[in-house]
């Protein structure tokens, strides 16, 4: 059984910092790219940032040079890294493996708030 869990998030201001985990079991972790997405209000999900089996990293306009994403494949575990958080960052954060024509079950997601 696919399970997905994010946790990590939180209320921050603007200009600080946020460390995102996702937690992926019931899948072999280390054959999948990963990404991380993010969901606004109102807003649809968008993908900010993945990571391949080989390490190679790809990120969104909007978060390049702010956000890192990492793995760790011994704990099957996908990281992003927020430096620099703007009010604009605010939503709920998930991930998921972008490549998948079906994507694994969605998470809930944990929720950052960027506000002074």
């Amino acid at each position: 059984q696919v399970q997905i869990v994010e946790s990590g998030g939180g209320l921050v201001q603007p200009g600080g910092s946020l460390r995102l985990s996702c937690a992926a079991s019931g899948i072999i972790f280390s054959s999948y790219t990963m990404g991380w997405y993010r969901q606004a209000p109102g807003k649809q999900r968008e993908l900010v940032a993945r990571i391949g089996s080989g390490r190679n990293t790809n990120y969104a306009d909007s978060v390049k040079g702010r956000f890192t994403i990492s793995r760790d494949n011994a704990k099957n575990t996908v990281y992003l890294q927020m430096n620099s958080l703007k009010t604009e960052d605010t939503a709920i954060y998930y991930c998921n493996a972008p490549i998948l024509t079906i994507p694994l079950p969605w998470g809930q997601g944990t929720q950052v708030t960027v506000s002074s």
